[in-house]
């Protein structure tokens, strides 16, 4: 990759800080911004093309007047879509993300036909599916930012209990984006030590409740969802694949056969490097974590099942 250009389709608060995150840290040559609410998009990429002259390497940040112009690039990260309103059913909120989906990767395939997929838009699992049918592109292609940003959750409670280790806990979250969400704890260290061997059972029962509300806690407090925490984990998944570092991070991906299931978008550990998720890393689920995962499994395929009632991928 020699351009190293990344499009932002969505430059609300979490497309926008993922955008910020990505030219402080230097990773890319090119930020392209789109948003449909005119001016939005204009305005915030000045307001941080202004911030890169402090950065630590020059990133080139842009608007995109029309989606044409987010053209050329090697990972487009989607935020677009509505969050849910008042009296809107779950089938009307998946109808209206679906249709604002199918539009967006119409333009990323004809646009930036090489890219990678990064999918941050609600429900993620079932968006992360939806790209998968429209394009037909390969697996690895198509990744749903999930346990980057859950697995930094769990992290901060930890932290927060423990009161040391921060920046050395490694956690893993599998399962949907939401709340069958399902946090891993005896695969979960802070440096070399499980957290096992110093938090109670109760004490990480808590800490997975806790991940598990993460982003409603945030909507208590500010009213709006969170975007610094989110806006990061892009930000972490974009450097991995435009470097090829080979991380391991829970994303949510298209199994075809792995863990026992096919068809279906969902979090799992993946290695991110330059061509997306390289590698689908299937890890040993005891009986009580296979059932957690079956529900989170049925309860994404539930929302492909209205898609499919309403004809939308006819």
């Amino acid at each position: 990759m020699t351009k190293r250009k990344v499009g932002i389709i969505g430059a609300g608060a979490v497309g926008a800080t993922a955008a910020y995150s990505l030219s402080m840290m230097g990773v890319c040559g090119e930020i392209v911004l789109f948003d449909i609410a005119e001016g939005v998009a204009k305005g915030k990429a000045i307001d941080i093309g202004q911030s890169v002259h402090y950065a630590p390497v020059s990133t080139i940040v842009t608007a995109a007047e029309s989606p044409a112009d987010v053209n050329d690039c090697d990972i487009v990260v989607i935020t677009a879509g509505v969050p849910r309103k008042g009296d809107m059913t779950r089938e009307d909120l998946l109808m209206i993300n679906a249709k604002i989906m199918k539009s967006v990767v119409e333009d990323v395939m004809k646009y930036s036909p090489d890219a990678v997929i990064i999918c941050v838009s609600n429900p993620l699992d079932v968006m992360s599916y939806v790209i998968h049918r429209m394009t037909g592109w390969e697996r690895n292609r198509i990744i749903g930012m999930a346990g980057a940003l859950d697995g930094a959750r769990m992290a901060y409670q930890i932290y927060n209990k423990l009161g040391y280790g921060a920046g050395q806990t490694g956690t893993l979250v599998i399962g949907d984006h939401g709340q069958h969400m399902i946090p891993l704890p005896h695969k979960v260290q802070v440096g070399s030590v499980n957290t096992l061997e110093l938090l109670s059972k109760e004490e990480m029962e808590e800490i997975i409740e806790r991940t598990r509300n993460g982003g409603a806690e945030i909507v208590k407090h500010l009213g709006t969802s969170g975007y610094y925490a989110p806006g990061r984990a892009i930000a972490y998944m974009v450097e991995a694949i435009l470097n090829d570092s080979k991380v391991v991070v829970a994303s949510s991906v298209l199994l075809e056969g792995e863990y026992g299931y096919s068809d279906v978008s969902v979090g799992v550990p993946v290695v991110l490097g330059k061509h997306g998720a390289e590698k689908i890393i299937e890890i040993e689920l005891d009986d009580a974590t296979r059932e957690k995962f079956k529900t989170s499994v049925e309860s994404i395929r539930e929302g492909i099942d209205i898609l499919k009632a309403n004809k939308f991928f006819d």
